[in-house]
């Protein structure tokens, strides 16, 4: 079962079709996306996504339970760490759900399994980060740099990602005139999940997206990865600066 997240998968494309007409208000037509994701989607993954965002849409808590644990009980099927990093935002929706039908009981065992899926990331990787810079083996990034989102921000950790087209992506965003580059890193420190990306559009940090306040250490680079189309490139940086979300620092 394919259980890495992937922009251009049909079931993820329609939710965040689906999440685009939210945002402009068109609920109707959004739920529709969601329910054809629901109806294309081949595997527990898909299944997983597509049954949270229908969750979300719904009008009856006992509709919005359903598709929750609907979407608890695919992801658990996968068992895979990636996803695992859902399970708490799912259960706490659960919760809700609950404490809404006046069951205090059930909450509280929900409550009680969200706080127990937290935690420091559990991912060993291989990890990257995409940047124009032209370094070598051994040398550190370290955090500090200016943010590629927004203008004059100077940034407390260092980003990196264990999908490699992530870090690609991150590398044809990136400011300055070299080339596209993706080093292969391991961080020296601790490190926690974006806040900017976790629980953000998907449930949990389903893009293996990190940061560090300690250095990356860079042991390697790789020149395979999905790189974008010119026009793609483009629609890329179109987005972002549209995009005057705050950034978590």
């Amino acid at each position: 079962m394919n259980s890495k997240f992937d922009p251009n998968n049909a079931v993820i494309k329609l939710c965040m079709s689906g999440m685009g007409l939210e945002d402009s208000g068109n609920i109707e037509e959004a739920v529709k996306e969601f329910q054809k994701a629901w109806h294309e989607a081949t595997d527990d993954y898909e299944r997983f996504i597509a049954a949270y965002h229908l969750a979300r849409q719904q009008k009856s808590i006992q509709d919005k339970l359903k598709w929750m644990e609907t979407s608890l009980q695919c992801a658990r099927n996968i068992n895979d760490d990636n996803v695992k990093s859902a399970y708490s935002t799912l259960y706490v929706n659960i919760a809700n759900c609950y404490e809404e039908l006046g069951d205090p009981e059930n909450a509280k065992r929900n409550y009680d399994l969200s706080n127990s899926s937290k935690g420091a990331p559990s991912d060993v990787g291989p990890f990257y980060h995409g940047t124009k810079a032209d370094l070598k083996v051994g040398d550190l990034l370290t955090a500090g740099g200016n943010s590629n989102y927004q203008p004059g921000l100077t940034m407390n950790h260092i980003y990196f990602t264990a999908n490699v087209n992530g870090a690609g992506l991150a590398a044809a965003l990136a400011k300055g005139e070299g080339r596209d580059r993706v080093y292969i890193i391991e961080p020296t420190g601790e490190f926690e999940n974006d806040p900017n990306v976790t629980d953000k559009k998907f449930p949990g940090n389903l893009t293996r997206s990190y940061r560090s306040k300690d250095p990356l250490k860079i042991i390697g680079e790789v020149t395979e990865w999905a790189k974008l189309t010119n026009m793609e490139r483009r629609e890329w940086r179109e987005n972002v600066a549209k995009n005057k979300g705050e950034i978590i620092n």
